[in-house]
């Protein structure tokens, strides 16, 4: 999921280029992150914690699904609940206060087969006992005819229109749980749809709709920019809908900007030049009170560290209102997510 570097030499890596934080006092829940135990390599509570200390005032954050710590035994359809069980632990632990101010995984998105039709209910509502925390659920949609193999967690063509996984989805909206989409951009289409049959349900794109810059894809950055930007804006029309901003770092199923190939980390100026006419574009589209920022990390440390990342961000958006940062940064998170005061001090 990091490329060819192991955790520890992306960190050194990045220790050669260390910035100054940019507007340290700007609260931000990461509304996009992950943790997984995959020998040889951990990103758990202390990786994690590493990434939030390094300056920026993060003070919560929201888990999403990454197919880790499953249940070993027991019904196929019950073994996502493993996940959910270990990130709520790390959850606890980090609401005990003794790590810090932060409330890790204030928000978690787990998973489930939506394909089971009705059948997914029980499995729903296990998630939902196994912790206060759980928000909703992800299953990966994500399909390209040339890059599909290229994804760990391949999905089938045509998954949002299959009428098996429609009637699972249509068990969400009663349970309060919401929906994180990661699709492709020329999957925009059929998202929408799925947003307009269930108006009633959150919807979160991730990712701002991978406009793909790898693969096939390379040599078409322009026209496939013009057909992503199409499909945000008629997406944006579906009020149901908010964006996450970030995944921008991902390799080599993502925008294919390259920097994870130079011999030194890049400036978060030149990740914010490369980065802004996507995130304006979906600023734009759905203004920021349906947008959130995300660090998508580690997958995105491929790329750049986490601080680096906020100072891109926060480039990206030095032309906004104070009032659009506020929900950039936090507010269009905690309420999309129900999170409520996590990790506000009085």
């Amino acid at each position: 999921m990091t490329g060819q570097r192991s955790l520890a030499e992306l960190d050194r890596w990045h220790a050669g280029h260390v910035e100054d934080v940019i507007d340290p006092g700007r609260r931000i829940v990461d509304a996009h992150h992950h943790m997984w135990q995959r020998p040889p390599e951990a990103y758990q509570l202390p990786e994690l914690m590493a990434e939030l200390e390094s300056g920026h005032d993060v003070r919560a954050t929201v888990f999403v699904q990454n197919n880790a710590m499953y249940r070993a035994g027991g019904p196929e359809a019950m073994k996502p609940l493993g996940e959910t069980e270990y990130v709520n632990g790390v959850a606890a632990v980090s609401a005990s206060g003794m790590f810090g101010p932060q409330r890790l995984c204030a928000g978690i998105v787990g998973h489930a087969d939506l394909r089971l039709g009705k059948a997914v209910r029980p499995v729903l509502e296990a998630h939902r006992r196994a912790s206060g925390r759980f928000r909703g659920i992800r299953h990966q949609a994500q399909w390209d005819g040339e890059l599909g193999s290229m994804a760990r967690i391949a999905a089938p063509k045509g998954l949002l229109l299959d009428p098996d996984f429609r009637k699972g989805f249509a068990e969400l909206g009663p349970l309060g749980l919401r929906f994180d989409a990661w699709i492709y951009f020329h999957q925009l289409g059929e998202l929408a749809s799925l947003a307009g049959a269930f108006p009633e349900t959150p919807v979160i794109l991730d990712h701002l709709g991978a406009p793909l810059g790898v693969g096939p894809y390379a040599a078409r950055r322009n026209e496939v920019f013009d057909l992503w930007a199409a499909g945000i804006r008629a997406l944006a029309k579906h009020s149901n809908v908010s964006v996450k901003l970030g995944g921008l770092g991902m390799p080599s199923y993502g925008f294919g900007f390259g920097f994870e190939t130079r011999a030194a980390p890049a400036t978060s100026a030149a990740l914010a030049e490369a980065w802004r006419p996507y995130v304006e574009l979906v600023i734009e589209a759905f203004g920021a009170n349906r947008c959130m920022f995300e660090s998508n990390f580690p997958v995105d440390k491929v790329t750049c560290s986490y601080r680096t990342l906020w100072n891109a961000l926060k480039r990206i958006a030095e032309g906004t209102s104070e009032a659009e940062k506020a929900a950039l940064f936090d507010g269009t998170a905690r309420r999309v997510y129900d999170l409520g005061s996590e990790g506000i001090e009085n």
